[in-house]
C-alpha cells in the first residue's frame, strides 16, 4: 500500500514537473541567483523544471555495457514560509546498452526539505540546510532504482563577489554556490541468490557505502555587471545572459571504492527571462572511472511565483508570500 500510494505521488508529481538536478532561484541583496542544472542552491522559492533533459553514453563495468543513458526529469518546488521550502523530484529513465534490449522505467521518488537559516543581503551571502529522502522502492528496479530508501542530510551556500573592492570591479558579478551532503541508506547491503541451471546456488552481497555529494558553480552574471558595475552595451538576450560552470561530484567514504571521486565538470549558459530561465550545459565526465564520453544537459526552468503569486505562493501559516525576486 505504502509503495503503490508512494509510486502514484511519483507519477503525479513528474506530470507536473518535478527534477533531480534543479534548483531554487533567488535574491540576496542586489544578487540575483538562478537556477542551476546540476546541482541544487541555497534558496527556497515556488518553481518548476520541465523538462530537465540529460543525455550521456555511460562507461561499461564488471556488471553492465557501456550504455547510452538519456533523463527526462522534473522538479516542483514550494515555500512553506519565507525561509522553508519542499521539492519533489523524478526522472524517467531510458537505458540503451551496446548488447541487450533497451529499458525505461522511473527512478526513486525525490523528497527536499530545506531551511535558509543565515543571509546576510551586504555580502550577498546565505546559507540553508536540509535534507533530502530518496524513497526506496517508488522506481523500477530495471533501471537500477534501490529498494531501500537513502537519506542525505545537506548543506547549501551562496556568495556573490559584489562586495569587493572597485580596484577589480570586472570580478564583482562573479557568484559561487555549493552543497555538501553525506548520503546514507538504511541498507547496509544487499544480497542475491542465484541458482544456475545446473543446481549450483550463486550469492552475491553488494555492500551500500556513505556517499558524500558535493559540487560547486562558478557564475558570471551579464546583468550584475551592466547594472551595478560598468554598462558594457551588450543588448538583450546576451544581456539576460549567466555563464556558468558546474562541478558535481560524488564520493564513497567506505566500501571498496572508498575515496574514489566521480563526477562531472558543466560549463554552459543560463538565460534569465520574466517568468522563465533556459539552460545548457556540456557534461564533462571529470576522470575514466566517470567515462569518457561528454554529454549535454538542457532546462526549461518556470517562476511559478512570477506567473501567478496568488495562486502558487499562498502557505498554510503565512499567507501569500509573493514573489521570491522583483524582477523588472
Amino acid at each position: 500500500m505504502r509503495t503503490t500510494a508512494v509510486t502514484g505521488l511519483a507519477v503525479l508529481a513528474l506530470t507536473l514537473g518535478i527534477a533531480t538536478t534543479a534548483g531554487a532561484h533567488g535574491l540576496i541583496g542586489k544578487r540575483f541567483l538562478p537556477a542551476t542544472l546540476a546541482i541544487d542552491d541555497p534558496f527556497v522559492a515556488d518553481e518548476l523544471s520541465l523538462p530537465t533533459i540529460l543525455h550521456i553514453k555511460m562507461p561499461a563495468s564488471a556488471d553492465s555495457p557501456a550504455t547510452r543513458e538519456t533523463d527526462v526529469s522534473g522538479e516542483l518546488s514550494k515555500r512553506l514560509s519565507p525561509n522553508l521550502g519542499l521539492s519533489l523530484s523524478g526522472n524517467l529513465k531510458l537505458l540503451d546498452p551496446d548488447e541487450g534490449k533497451a529499458v525505461s522505467g522511473f527512478d526513486n521518488l525525490k523528497v527536499l526539505l530545506k531551511h535558509v537559516f543565515f543571509a546576510n543581503p551586504g555580502h550577498e551571502a546565505l546559507v540553508a540546510a536540509g535534507v533530502a529522502w530518496d524513497v526506496g522502492g517508488t522506481g523500477s528496479k530495471k533501471v537500477g532504482a534501490e529498494s531501500f530508501d537513502t537519506v542525505t542530510p545537506t548543506l547549501f551556500f551562496g556568495k556573490g563577489f559584489g562586495d569587493l573592492p572597485d580596484a577589480v570591479e570586472l570580478l564583482k558579478p562573479l557568484a559561487v554556490t555549493g552543497v555538501f551532503g553525506v548520503a546514507v541508506p538504511t541498507r547496509n547491503s544487499t544480497t542475491k541468490v542465484t541458482v544456475t541451471d545446473e543446481g549450483d546456488v550463486d550469492i552475491e552481497r553488494e555492500v551500500h557505502p556513505n556517499v558524500a555529494r558535493w559540487g560547486f558553480t562558478l557564475q558570471y552574471s551579464i546583468q550584475y555587471l551592466q547594472a551595478f558595475v560598468r554598462d558594457v552595451g551588450l543588448p538583450k538576450p546576451f544581456s539576460r545572459m549567466i555563464p556558468i560552470v558546474e562541478f558535481a561530484m560524488e564520493t564513497p567514504l567506505d566500501g571498496r571504492d572508498a575515496g574514489r571521486t566521480t563526477g562531472s565538470i558543466n560549463p554552459g549558459i543560463i538565460w534569465v527571462g520574466r517568468y522563465v530561465q533556459l539552460g545548457l550545459e556540456a557534461v564533462v565526465p571529470v576522470n575514466d572511472r566517470t567515462g569518457k564520453n561528454v554529454g549535454v544537459l538542457g532546462q526549461i526552468h518556470f517562476y511559478l511565483d512570477d506567473i501567478a503569486p496568488d495562486l502558487f505562493t499562498r502557505t498554510p501559516f503565512h499567507g501569500v508570500l509573493g514573489p521570491a525576486v522583483p524582477r523588472q
